[in-house]
């Protein structure tokens, strides 16, 4: 199984009461499905209701993976660092780097001198940020608008409050500079084809819950739980040729990404949804534990799959 945490679940028993209070550990820990045991258990009858509807659930709506302007709210919370490019003043195309912080709607706050020579300053401008994620992945975004002063006193001290959150460190208000952004070019990789999003949909979008903890999380599983690892891919991947190495590549709130390697077909990179969202570390914690128990049993033949398999694998082109 792949992580402990404060309670077990099984999702094929849905109503179970431990004899016995489990203690928490550390989640790179895990026990065993062999050793897990029901038999100190009380089940408890379940009551219920059957109602039809008309329309699909949102269960059945639901997207399996982040639309683009969630990625890209949830990359611009977790970069500081970016390329801000604008003509100079002789009318080169020029990118410098720069730290950044956001506001609530994802607005980018820049510390710059406003009397560099370098810049035209004539408002146009891009800032190009990117994430590195377990070395497998480099998703970006490049957010087009125009480079201004804000006039607002009362916002201008909230972007004042949101660099020292985020750096630690006061800043003087003259160099205070945001993007007011327009439009936003979104990429899942290096050598792939962007999608844009609009300054409406970014605004409005979430970033991802999970984002503060995700890079430790699949650090951790990459480690100390690749058995569990290669499971997933077996169980829950429709698979036509044998894989050599798998890797978690990230994972949010509805799912993970995995890179698997084949010595005759290549590279490819394959969604794994989690059954339901999770909102938090704790519930991501325990869907992991389910789905890996679960995968234990139907490689055992002791569970039969009641579940679709993924069908749908990205090859990677080197």
């Amino acid at each position: 199984m792949l992580l402990q945490t404060q309670s077990l679940t099984r999702h094929c028993v849905p109503s179970v009461t431990p004899s016995k209070t489990i203690t928490k550990t550390r989640f790179s820990e895990f026990t065993s499905p062999r050793r897990v045991s029901f038999r100190n258990s009380s089940f408890k009858t379940l009551k219920c209701s059957l109602s039809t509807l008309s329309e699909p659930t949102r269960l059945e709506l639901r997207s399996t993976k982040l639309f683009p302007a969630e990625v890209s709210r949830t990359i611009m919370e977790l970069a500081s660092v970016g390329t801000l490019s604008t003509l100079s003043q002789e009318g080169w195309p020029l990118g410098v780097g720069v730290r950044f912080a956001v506001d609530p709607e994802g607005t980018p706050i820049l510390c710059l001198n406003a009397t560099n020579g370098h810049f035209s300053w004539d408002g146009k401008s891009s800032l190009h940020v990117q994430l590195e994620q377990s070395g497998l992945r480099t998703p970006q975004c490049t957010l087009q608008g125009s480079l201004n002063k804000p006039e607002d006193r009362t916002l201008l001290k909230q972007h004042i409050s949101s660099w020292k959150k985020r750096f630690g460190e006061e800043v003087d208000e003259d160099l205070i500079h945001i993007v007011a952004v327009e439009r936003i070019l979104q990429m899942e990789d290096f050598q792939e084809d962007g999608i844009w999003v609009n300054s409406l949909d970014y605004k409005n979008a979430q970033p991802d819950p999970l984002r503060e903890f995700a890079e430790e999380l699949v650090n951790d599983i990459n480690t100390n739980n690749m058995e569990d690892v290669n499971r997933f891919c077996n169980v829950y991947v429709d698979l036509e040729f044998q894989i050599s190495e798998a890797k978690m590549i990230w994972v949010d709130r509805l799912g993970f990404d995995m890179r698997l390697y084949s010595p005759q077909k290549g590279v490819f990179e394959v969604r794994i949804p989690f059954p339901r969202e999770v909102t938090d570390e704790k519930g991501a914690k325990s869907t992991f534990n389910c789905m890996s128990q679960l995968a234990w049993e139907v490689e055992k033949n002791f569970h039969v799959p009641d579940f679709e398999k993924v069908k749908q694998l990205k090859h990677i082109k080197s």
